[in-house]
């Protein structure tokens, strides 16, 4: 079986899959993890619903199940039902899928073109993810994504566009690593964004939210003069987000 294809079984919903956008924040870049399928195509983390269970829940393990990764922010953001979702395929797409079907001798549970998708999207720590998977998989830059397999292209997209409609809202702190600079923290949100901030006023701004602890200690490595390293005050945190961080 592919990644994210859990063993069929009559206790899973056929027609409905959950499709996993995670975001990963690395070297001043935004990422998303990709699954590989074959030699060429490649898909976001994907499996099915058991009937008894909450679609929050299927969410969490079918991350767990195809990546390895658990305990992460996880947000519902739209759900794909469009009766032409799928016109996307390339021939060469549509003739790999079906010749890995034949292959195998199975009816690959989440090719069929009438799926359901619930759309989620994921914040974790780059630094922290290692997945544990049969296949291969690779973190891809947002400005790099390839032709995907199903309508997986259109879900970054509409993922991108909710975590950016969200900011205020939501920890992506948890896209940074447990220590990090200010300088980190700014171009996370210029990345999602796709904008840029005065140092100054930016780094200011969030230091009046008063969730950021300096440590003692500093950055190492850097080119320039080494800078101070942070860690989130986390009920202070949650607090913000409550009212909404500004940017």
């Amino acid at each position: 079986m592919k990644p994210g294809s859990p063993q069929p079984s009559d206790n899973t919903i056929k027609e409905v899959s959950i499709d996993c956008v995670m975001f990963g924040f690395h070297a001043d870049e935004l990422k998303v993890l990709l699954l590989k399928w074959n030699e060429i195509d490649w898909s976001l983390p994907r499996g099915r619903i058991f009937k008894s269970e909450p679609i929050a829940e299927a969410a969490s393990r079918v991350l767990k199940e195809t990546t390895g990764i658990q305990d992460v922010f996880l947000q519902q953001f739209h759900t794909f039902g469009a009766a032409d979702r799928y016109q996307n395929y390339t021939v060469d797409q549509k003739n790999r899928l079906l010749d890995n079907k034949s292959k195998e001798g199975i009816e690959h549970e989440l090719f069929h073109e009438s799926i359901i998708s619930i759309g989620f999207y994921a914040l974790v720590d780059f630094g922290k993810v290692t997945p544990n998977l049969t296949g291969s998989y690779q973190w891809c830059e947002i400005s790099a994504i390839p032709d995907l397999l199903f309508d997986h292209n259109d879900m970054i997209e509409l993922a991108l566009v909710a975590l950016r409609k969200d900011l205020r809202y939501l920890p992506i702190a948890k896209l940074l690593p447990q220590k990090f600079t200010l300088r980190e923290m700014q171009k996370l949100y210029e990345t999602i964004l796709n904008r840029t901030f005065d140092r100054r006023n930016f780094h200011k701004l969030l230091m009046s939210y008063d969730f950021l602890i300096k440590l003692p200690e500093k950055k190492t490595g850097t080119a320039n003069k080494s800078p101070h390293l942070y860690q989130i005050d986390l009920e202070k945190y949650e607090t913000a987000l409550q009212d909404g961080i500004s940017y």
